[in-house]
């Protein structure tokens, strides 16, 4: 993102867009944070939770990466970016839910729908990229 000028030109001139974009890049890293977080404390032992505490996330951005990030090796159409993106997003709501806090992966995942939808709109917007 940094070394695209066109894109951080419609980043400036769309404050709104662009704080969208960093409040999506916290809801992705807070995603791969409760996969871990769940992985760790999954109620499993020794080398077993350190596959699931390291590995859960670690899957979650492989497939990122390979079909969901702007850059990704793979840019399928939207509905399966939106499929992606709801198996990483909503596992790491799910995963909040998971080790104990109900209230927060709602929060949590309406905040991701409506960023996501948001973003979406943003980018097919006639000022979009």
């Amino acid at each position: 993102m940094a070394g695209d000028p066109g894109t951080m030109g419609a980043l400036s001139g769309r404050p709104w867009y662009a704080a969208n974009e960093v409040l999506a890049f916290l809801l992705e890293l807070a995603a791969l944070a409760c996969l871990s977080w769940w992985g760790f404390a999954a109620g499993h032992e020794g080398a077993l939770r350190v596959v699931l505490g390291v590995g859960t996330p670690a899957a979650a951005v492989v497939l990122w990466a390979s079909f969901a990030a702007p850059r990704a090796r793979w840019r399928p159409g939207l509905p399966l970016v939106l499929v992606v993106k709801t198996v990483v997003l909503g596992g790491g709501a799910a995963a909040l839910y998971g080790v104990g806090h109900p209230v927060a992966a709602v929060v949590l995942a309406v905040v991701m729908v409506a960023n996501t939808a948001v973003a979406e709109t943003f980018r097919r917007s006639p000022g979009g990229r």
